[in-house]
Order: structure tokens, then sequence, then C-alpha cells
């Protein structure tokens, strides 16, 4: 029981990180129809943002980290935006996706030739100890990154579902034309969009990275789970994003205690086929028609 316990929460912790990218996934398509196919170079790139705070301008961790997320807001948000998806959605979805599986092989070679190709070390936002709760023993690590993870899914519910400017957001992403019709300004709400898109992967990248070290390679594994998550919970949904983030970070983690951890790997492809098969909606999704 008690391992059964540390796998459901080490699961929980990585599930809620799948959670917020999955969430910027889900926003995007929402609120502009993008598919940012470099969501997982997204995750990746802050880590060495902060990184290069630390050790060029010499900052403190909590500083440097401030200043990945904005560096994170100011290209992965806004250039991206601008340069990218306003450049190709004109031309149609199917070349916005091509050039954002490009921006993902530049972003990824760019870390690794300008950068490093070996994995850097991260600091953690704990010491890496163990706390016994109830009799079990829980990585510190892994308790702060639930916490964490599960607090930022929690304050951006709230925002989306309890807030003017959340529910002017999920207005733009019901229906643009309705919601200008309204007077709301739905530029500047995709705008929000892509930053809030940009912090999550940002913040995302700050507790993930000291369990998993800072290298260019990341952002393929965390980049496919969170596309599954978003999948499976619903890729119109927020909160569908986030229960499918969850739900495949713990399944990721009980499989690969329980059968093997070489079929790992297979288990997101798995669900995604068996969702695409029978509920292509996804779990919280609903069902969206369109005139051809």
């Amino acid at each position: 029981m008690a391992s059964f316990l540390q796998l459901l929460v080490s699961g929980l912790a990585t599930g809620a990180i799948y959670a917020l990218v999955a969430v910027g996934f889900s926003l995007l398509w929402q609120t502009s129809q993008t598919i940012n196919f470099a969501q997982g170079e997204f995750v990746m790139v802050p880590a060495f943002f902060v990184l290069v705070a630390m050790h060029a301008l010499g900052l403190p961790f909590w500083a440097s980290a401030i200043v990945g997320i904005a560096a994170a807001a100011l290209v992965l948000g806004l250039l991206f935006k601008r340069i990218i998806v306003d450049q190709m959605l004109r031309h149609g979805v199917l070349p916005l996706v091509v050039s954002t599986i490009a921006l993902s092989l530049f972003m990824r070679e760019a870390v690794k030739d300008f950068y490093s190709s070996q994995a850097q070390p991260f600091p953690s936002l704990v010491a890496d100890r163990d706390i016994a709760l109830f009799g079990v023993v829980f990585s510190a690590q892994s308790l702060a990154l639930l916490v964490v993870a599960v607090a930022i899914v929690a304050a951006l519910h709230v925002f989306l579902q309890h807030t003017r400017f959340g529910r002017m957001m999920q207005a733009t992403a019901q229906n643009p034309t309705v919601a200008r019709i309204l007077g709301i300004d739905v530029e500047r709400m995709i705008l929000t969009t892509f930053l809030v898109n940009a912090v999550l992967c940002a913040i995302a990248s700050i507790l993930i990275s000291p369990i998993y070290l800072a290298k260019f390679t990341n952002g393929e594994t965390l980049g496919l789970a969170a596309f599954v998550a978003a999948i499976i919970g619903g890729f119109n949904q927020a909160r569908g994003a986030m229960a499918g983030g969850i739900l495949l970070g713990v399944l990721d983690n009980l499989c690969a205690a329980y059968m093997s951890a070489q079929y790992r790997s297979a288990v997101p492809l798995i669900l995604l086929v068996l969702f695409i098969l029978f509920r292509p909606q996804g779990l919280m999704g609903r069902v969206e028609e369109r005139t051809v």
C-alpha cells in the first residue's frame, strides 16, 4: 500500500505538469485554431533561460526564474504569435502546423549547439530529502511539485471560470464573431492566451527540470504527453485537458511500476489510439459539427 501511495503521489505530480502544458494546447486551439507541435520545446527552453540568467548574469535562482518566465512570455508568447502564427495562419492550418514542427526542430538544435548537448543540473524548489506522512515516505521534491502545480492549475481554473477576463477569453474561444458583437477585444484575448500558454510552459519547465534535468531532448517526451493529455481530456475544454494530464501521469507511473518500464513510452500512444477510436471528443470535450 505504501508503495502504491508513493507511485500515486509521483504520478499526480507528473500529471499536474502534463496538465499545465495540455491546457496551453487547448487554449491555443480554442482561441486561434493553432496546434502548436513545438509545445514540448516551449517547456524545454525556459529552463535554459533560467540557467543563462544564473550563470551569465549571476542572478539568484528566484530572480532567474522570474527572468526566465518573462523571457518565455516575450519569445514564446508575443514573438511566436506575431512572427509565426499571424503570418502562417492566413494560409491555413496545415502551413502553421508544418511551421511549428520546424520551430520545434530549430529550438532543439539551437539549444544543443549553442548551450550544451549534455544534461544540465537544475536547482530544486526544495531540498532533496524524504518526508514521512502517515507512515509512508515521500520525496520532498514530488510533494512540492504536486502542491505548486495543483495550485497553478486551480488558480487557472478559477481565473477562467470565475473572473470577467477569463469569461471573455472563453467567449472568444467559443465564438469570436459573437464576442466581437458583444464588444470584446478578440485580438487582445487571443494575445493573452498566447502569453498565458508561454507562462504555463515556463512554470512547468521550472518545476520538472530538477527531476528530468535541463536537456535539449526534454521537449520530445513532454510535448507528446501533453498532446495526448489534451486529446483524452477533450481538446476543446481546458478542464478536460487538466483531467487528461493528471490521468495520464497516474496511469504512466502505475503501468511502469506494475507492468514494465520498457513499455512506459507506449502508454500515451495506446491511450491516444483508444480515445480516437471510441471517444474522439475526449472525457470532457464536446462534439463539434462544422459545415464543409
